[in-house]
Order: C-alpha cells, then structure tokens, then sequence
C-alpha cells in the first residue's frame, strides 16, 4: 500500500478529505502538522459532541491507497482543483510491510481493575496476583476495559460483592457485555445484559461464552421487571432521558450505577434523578465520574 501525503490549510480539510474518498482511498487521516513543536494546537472533544474543528491551522492529510498508481493519479487530480491552491503535496511513499496483526495486538496490555481483579486479551497471560479474570478482545462493540468509565464500574462491582450480593443484575447499554460479565464473575446469578445495537448483543453473548459465564443478552425490551443492582455506562445525554426508566428497575434496596459521565455534568445527572433517587458521585477517573444511589 502507499500514502499521500499533503499539507493544507484548516478550511480546506474538509473538502480535500471529502475529494479523497471520492478517489478512493481506502483511508484518510488528518494530523497537525505542528505537533511536537511550540506551534502545537491542542483540540479537544466530547464524546457524542461534533469535534470542535476539522483541523488544525496547518493540518496534514494522510491518504491510503491500495498501489502506487493509484496514490500518484489521486495527488495529480488533486493539484489540478481550485480549492487546492493553498494546499501542498508532502509525497508519495510505499508503506513498510508490517505484522499489523502483532502490531494492533500489542496495543491492547492486560488492564488492572484491582490488585486480584484483570481484563486480559486472549493473547496475553493473566498476571500472577489476578485472582478473577475477564478475557476480552477488542471487536464491533464498546467496552475492551480501557475507558475510565468501565474500569470505575467494574471496580464498584468488585468492591461492591465483597461486602454484599449483586443480586439480579441489569447491564443496561451493555456494548461489549463486559459490566455483565464482570457481574457474573463476582457472583450474580440472574443477569440481563441489553442494547439498542444487535452487533453488541452478539458482541455480548460470544463473550460471555468465551469466559463460561451464563447471562440473558437482548433488545431493551428483555428487561423485564426489578433488580438488584442496575448499570448503565451510556453518555448523560441518554442517561438523563432513561431516568425514570432506569430507576423503575432498582428493586428496593438495589443499587443504580451510572457511568458515562464527566465531572461537570455531575449536577444536572442528578436533578435529572432526584424525582425518583438520590444520585451521588462515588469514584472519579480522568475527568469522568460514577454516579451510584441505592433505593
């Protein structure tokens, strides 16, 4: 394969990524071209939010292509445009042969929950001092153990049934199914594990077969009734519209988890619960917090 590289201004991003796709390019990335130097610009976004720009000042556009043929008629169309005036060709060079494999593979570490509490990849081996172990690879759905937000939830289930039992347990935006499992690693029995996405609920249940743990993976719609302990690691957005959703399935007694939540929305999450629980923050990570309340 081989790349095209180019150089352009931020308001010409846009449209050179779009004229890329449009030649075909199998990828097309966009870097600042000052990076690493004084001139470096920082931009920074929300999940579910738009990016707060297309690029940077001077931003370099990197463009895969299948040979070189391709990436050199694509760089040649490109400087006959007019919107390409104020960009620049950086070049075309073939990519070096990489075990892409091994490469993304070693991308994805053993994550630390607790000291006895790992997700491993099916290509790692567990810790010595891993006691309970989740194996997990990356794939379609969101949840590999890297985000703060599931690394809080997973830590509120381990702490949480040392001292009592999860009970029936809803995993409710279950993604990758990994809160449900975690569940069922630490004693739950009655699990539900839903999404809105079928690709997670498959995602859910070869994972769930993969670490040998019984769990009922659905559509919203399969949770049915209360539970003793209820999570959900969505955005706030969505978790402010579930509220009373949500709280309708915390059995009295039961415990509400929420996660997808940064600091500063700490405040709207529970006037949004206040009608039916009282939300509090429980852990905090990297600028993102765990909301829990018990009924």
């Amino acid at each position: 394969m081989f790349e095209l590289r180019l150089l352009c201004p931020e308001d010409h991003v846009e449209t050179l990524s779009d004229a890329l796709d449009a030649l075909d390019a199998l990828s097309v990335s966009v870097e600042d071209a000052d990076a690493q130097t004084d001139a470096e610009q920082a931009l920074f976004g929300e999940p579910g939010m738009p990016p707060p720009k297309e690029g940077w000042q001077r931003s370099r556009i990197i463009a895969l292509f299948p040979d070189e043929t391709a990436a050199t008629e694509a760089a040649q169309l490109l400087q006959l445009q007019d919107f390409f005036a104020d960009c620049r060709l950086l070049g075309v060079a073939q990519v070096p042969d990489e075990d892409w494999v091994r490469l993304t593979q070693s991308q994805f570490a053993p994550v630390e929950i607790t000291p006895e509490f790992w997700i491993v990849p099916t290509w790692h081996e567990p810790p010595e001092q891993a006691r309970e172990v989740i194996r997990l690879d990356p794939g379609l759905a969101f949840g590999t153990g890297t985000h703060p937000t599931t690394r809080m939830c997973l830590r509120w289930i381990a702490r949480r049934s040392a001292t009592a039992p999860l009970g029936r347990v809803l995993d409710y935006g279950c993604g990758s199914g990994i809160l449900a499992i975690g569940a069922a690693k630490h004693g739950a029995l009655n699990i539900d594990a839903v999404d809105i996405d079928e690709a997670a609920v498959q995602s859910t249940v070869l994972n769930a077969e993969a670490n040998r743990v019984t769990l009922q993976a659905g559509l919203p719609d399969r949770a049915q009734g209360v539970y003793n302990t209820v999570l959900a690691n969505i955005l706030a957005t969505p978790l402010k519209v579930l509220a009373p959703l949500l709280c309708a399935h915390v059995a009295d007694g039961g415990a509400l988890v929420l996660a997808g939540i940064l600091e500063r929305q700490a405040e709207e999450l529970k006037e949004a619960y206040a009608p039916w629980i009282q939300l509090s923050v429980a852990d905090t990570e990297d600028g993102w917090i765990l909301m829990t309340a018990q009924r």
